[in-house]
């Protein structure tokens, strides 16, 4: 078994398949964004932590897998480097964080209620992994393009010189006016 098969059954084993999320189940997502991200050129660790980015739960998606003082559990799955990216994805407190991204590199931590500083391969990392989720979302839900879709232009556009380019190609082909 690869250890992508591994991390899958995994999922199902804690009960992805029976969440529901736009698109059918939160099983789906996390592998559609996965896939997404390996089909934008991304590395292997920010496809890791796409198919497990929710594990901790999101700012987004209030539903937790596997408790955060278990992290060892999903660095054993994934990799430290994948593990530190969905901690981060979970933990970043999106109102407080999101707009000033691009000027500040910080995420405020809802988790541990402080500032954390990003380095340039963590930015890119984030707003790669954030950008494809949100995507999704917004292919499996059209009434969120129609509620956010100006919202999420003009946040990715912020995030641009961030991000990798195809991941903003991708974004401005699925948001486009």
């Amino acid at each position: 078994m690869s250890i992508d098969e591994g991390v899958r059954a995994w999922l199902r084993g804690h009960g992805a398949e029976q969440i529901a999320h736009p698109g059918g189940n939160l099983y789906g997502h996390l592998c559609r964004v996965s896939e997404r991200l390996a089909g934008l050129g991304c590395g292997s660790d920010v496809q890791a932590a796409g198919l497990t980015h929710a594990v901790y739960g999101t700012d987004g998606f209030d539903l937790a897998l596997l408790d955060r003082a278990d992290r060892a559990v999903l660095r054993d799955l994934v990799g430290t480097d994948a593990e530190k990216l969905v901690y981060l994805y979970g933990a970043c407190d999106r109102g407080r964080s999101w707009r000033e991204l691009a000027e500040t590199g910080q995420v405020f931590d809802r988790f541990e209620r402080q500032v954390r500083t990003l380095d340039a391969a963590q930015l890119r990392s984030l707003v790669d992994l954030s950008i494809v989720n949100e995507l999704d979302v917004i292919e499996h839900d059209p009434a969120m393009a129609d509620r956010h879709g100006a919202y999420f232009r003009e946040l990715f556009a912020s995030w641009a010189a961030l991000a990798s380019e195809q991941v903003i190609r991708d974004a401005r082909r699925v948001l486009r006016p």
